[in-house]
């Protein structure tokens, strides 16, 4: 990993904002001197443990209590039916559409359980693991019912995940440009190709995905006070709030949330759990202190899931490669309910489908679908993965149709730099950015020609080992905003954002944020950004965040937000503050307003010396000896910033794979990733983010899925079993930036928190297809393991022994490539048991 930054050779930053700075809060983090969920302790404390269904759709006939109630120190056994007018209810705060089917979402279930690992009973003991044997004991009677695991079958409504629902059929969601007015009609785009151009179709696999954050999640809840208390283990403190108390009837007054350090989240901590619902009714119940921690396996099969998504594509283009249309239709897998966003994440990527070309006509429709399967919400990208991975592997098969380099294809289409801002056939207004330049840097950082020219001496000498290049030039919508679009589309919240500034006495400034930080380093950037506003010291800058008595007002932390929304406000409030110490600094300079000058945390008069620091005004308000007429002894000020659009960073990656064709082992060889994020805060926090990142889609890309065996259990229910990656199965990325900033705030930042999973996942799986498709392989399902690529080799060799590549791909319906692990030139098969697994 290297850390570049678009200065002159030995120059540094003038200020704050640009240092790669270490992050403040790792200091107490990586020593252990910090505060877990689960460290905390409580006095008279008692703890929980859940009993979860094994089966994936099952009536609950009766549950045996009496056992594990006579059990050491068990204090108390609560089913569903005793929770049922306190337990609350888990939202969906996000119908896409308003005849939306949508199942009822107890925490605990009461009657019936539509996915394994659901919670049927809790107890409650003295210490943890007493509670979780005494759970043993409980003795539940099922009656299984069928269940319903792959969503092309659950399109048939043949076996219902819900029989009372009469459907699997969640919600419908459909973007036309035609009748949107952003572009032309794309079925006669395509007609017209057919003709006299290229149409290309494809159908692709978005495996389901695990978030595996560090520390699984833990909830504790204090009910011995005036008001109740919970911390907790989340992204979102304040939404939180708001739906306990919208749910369980429980004034919002009278509940303080808290996130402390929460191990990571990735998205898989966007929820308001089951787990937090029970502990909460459970804590009311009692009325003493509880606290339920979860156990990796219960997290990974409990813990919302993401992706899950079959996409059937079609491009159409001219003969030149110009591209005229593009269609886009998914299956995507709610699992048993409908999630927090879990309806709309496919929604998010109505918008990116289009991604950085200019194309004249666009549809974009998706069917949400319920099955017996753990539901599915937010996972790092939500959406944006998706579909960058759709277009960037059609563009792909688009330049291999055309037998010219990817790249060539990519920039024949992609919108230029001039064109800036641009409104796109989706109808999203990008502001700014330059795809040449960043594409340009990596290819030089890359060695593209040189690599180019290596891979075809491998294959003219028909090496067993193959070189792979794979190309992603991506761009991706952040800052979930502004609040009247998410209206419109009957999202349950706003986009707005909150800070507050405090002025102490002493000099010192606390800035309370309302975003709720879970790893992206917001106490570091957040005092970079103040400490260059009030021209104070970085270390006398304080932030506080995540609790919702200090904090009272935010939206938390999800969809790279954090900086464009949060830190613009943070930034509106630095404002103010200054703007309210204007009139007391004149008056103490004993000048007019308008002859006053703020630089380097001074105010002076122009023209004198004469001058006095923040500092000193904080100490001179708090004092009040000595101030103007009718002003208040007060600097603090507090901002709510809602955007008025969401931000565009893009960049190109490009990854080298070597595929042993013998095998089936693909080992990464180089990564380079250049990025436009717009300002850069703190360089160090950024190489983090994209390094996490990368790993996380380049994970998807070869080793991570989620499996269930043909009865709906999680067969990938440890890490014995789900692949995540270790450092040694990775390499050192090389990273840089080009840097456009953003018209949409004053920062003039664009977000990166999700940048290298959106971009990752393709420029690998790109790779791979490369390495192999001389050999008649035009698609790897991920992940792609050893097996899978192997298999592909063997039917791509048996449907082409000259090793040359089908003209024309298209659906055939038929099976052998989907069996083989490939899904490119047989779209519309089902696959074998073990691919039908994984839908």
């Amino acid at each position: 990993m290297t850390i570049t930054e678009d200065r002159p050779a030995g120059s540094t930053p003038t200020g704050e904002v640009g240092k790669a700075r270490r992050r403040k809060e790792d200091q107490r983090l990586i020593t252990g001197r910090t505060r877990w969920t689960d460290n905390i302790t409580l006095p008279g404390m008692l703890h929980l443990a859940m009993v979860r269904s094994p089966f994936a759709h099952a009536n609950i006939k009766s549950i045996d209590t009496d056992e594990a109630k006579a059990a050491r120190n068990v204090v108390a056994v609560l089913t569903g039916t005793d929770l049922a007018d306190s337990q609350g209810v888990n939202a969906n705060a996000w119908p896409i559409t308003a005849d939306q089917v949508t199942p009822d979402h107890l925490p605990m279930a009461v009657d019936r359980v539509a996915c394994a690992g659901e919670i049927v009973a809790c107890v409650v003991a003295r210490t943890a693991a007493e509670a979780r044997d005494a759970a043993e004991l409980v003795d539940v009677d099922y009656e299984e019912l069928p269940a319903v695991l792959d969503m092309k079958e659950a399109l048939k409504d043949e076996v219902l995940a819900h029989p009372a629902l009469k459907t699997n059929k969640s919600a419908f969601w459909q973007l036309d440009s035609k009748e949107a007015g952003t572009g032309g009609d794309v079925d006669e785009a395509i007609a017209k190709a057919r003709q006299d151009g290229i149409v290309v179709e494809r159908e692709y696999r978005q495996q389901r995905l695990i978030p595996a954050f560090m520390e699984p999640r833990s909830v504790v809840v204090d009910p011995t006070h005036e008001q109740l208390t919970m911390w907790t283990a989340t992204q979102i403190p304040h939404i939180l709030r708001f739906l306990l108390a919208a749910t369980t009837g429980v004034s919002e007054s009278k509940i303080r949330v808290i996130a402390p350090d929460v191990g990571g989240g990735f998205g898989g901590k966007l929820q308001t759990t089951p787990e937090e619902f029970v502990a909460f009714a459970v804590a009311r119940r009692l009325g003493k202190p509880v606290k339920y921690t979860e156990t990796r396996s219960e997290s990974l099969v409990s813990g919302h899931h993401g992706r899950d998504q079959w996409q059937r594509l079609t491009l159409s283009a001219e003969k030149d490669g110009t591209v005229t249309g593009f269609k886009v239709e998914l299956l995507a897998d709610l699992g048993a309910y409908v999630a927090i966003m879990g309806g709309g994440v496919p929604v998010l990527g109505a918008w990116m489908f289009n991604s950085i070309y200019k194309f004249p006509a666009y549809r974009f429709n998706v069917q949400t679908i319920l099955t017996n399967k753990t539901w599915v919400d937010a996972y790092r990208g939500a959406g944006r993965p998706e579909a960058t991975f759709g277009i960037e592997r059609m563009m792909d098969e688009l330049a291999a149709e055309l037998g010219v380099d990817p790249l060539e294809i990519r920039e024949k289409n992609w919108i230029t730099h001039e064109e800036f801002p641009f409104t796109t056939v989706a109808g999203m207004t990008y502001d700014t950015g330059n795809y040449e330049a960043a594409t340009a840097k990596a290819k030089e950082l890359f060695g593209y020609d040189e690599l180019r020219a290596e891979q075809q001496r491998r294959r003219e000498s028909n090496d067993p080992v193959q070189l792979g290049i794979g190309v992603s030039t991506f761009t991706e919508m952040c800052g979930l905003a502004p609040s009247r679009i998410l209206g419109s589309l009957s999202y349950g919240a706003g986009g707005w954002e909150h800070a507050s500034i405090r002025m102490l006495a002493t000099g010192k400034v606390e800035v309370v944020t309302g975003t709720s930080p879970h790893g992206q380093g917001h106490e570091t950037a957040w005092s970079q950004i103040v400490a260059d506003k009030l021209g104070v010291p970085f270390e006398d800058v304080e932030v506080l965040h995540g609790d919702t008595q200090i904090a009272h007002k935010g939206l938390d932390t999800y969809g790279s937000r954090s900086l464009v929304v949060g830190g613009e406000a943070v930034v509106r409030a630095a404002d103010k503050v200054i703007e309210k110490a204007k009139p007391i600094a004149a008056h103490l300079l004993e000048a007019s307003v308008d002859d006053l000058e703020f630089k380097e945390g001074r105010f002076g008069v122009r023209g004198t010396d004469k001058g006095i620091s923040m500092a000193e005004l904080a100490l001179a308000s708090f004092a009040a000896h000595n101030l103007p007429d009718g002003i208040e002894p007060d600097l603090d000020a507090h901002a709510t910033f809602d955007p008025d659009n969401f931000s565009f960073p893009h960049g190109t990656h490009l990854c080298a794979v070597e595929v042993d064709t013998e095998t089936g082992a693909t080992t990464m060889r180089k990564y380079v990733c250049v990025d436009d994020i717009g300002t850069i805060i703190n360089p160090l926090i950024v190489e983090g983010q994209v390094h996490g990142g990368l790993v996380q889609g380049i994970a998807q890309a070869l080793w991570e899925g989620a499996e269930y065996d043909e009865q709906g259990t999680l067969v990938t229910g440890s890490f014995v079993d789900y692949t995540l990656p270790t450092a040694a199965d990775t390499i050192s990325f090389v990273t840089d930036h080009t840097t456009s900033p953003s018209t949409y705030n004053s920062l003039g930042a664009k977000g990166v928190g999700e940048a290298g999973t959106i971009a990752s996942t393709p420029a690998v799986v790109n790779a791979v297809v490369d390495a192999l498709r001389p050999l008649g392989v035009a698609d790897v399902t991920m992940p792609c393991t050893p097996e899978r690529v192997w298999k592909a080799i063997q039917t791509g060799r048996a449907v082409n022994p000259e090793g040359e590549r089908d003209a024309q791909p298209h659906f055939d319906g038929g099976t052998a490539n989907q069996d083989a692990g490939t899904s490119g030139t047989a779209g519309a098969s089902t696959g074998s048991a073990s691919e039908r697994s994984q839908s």
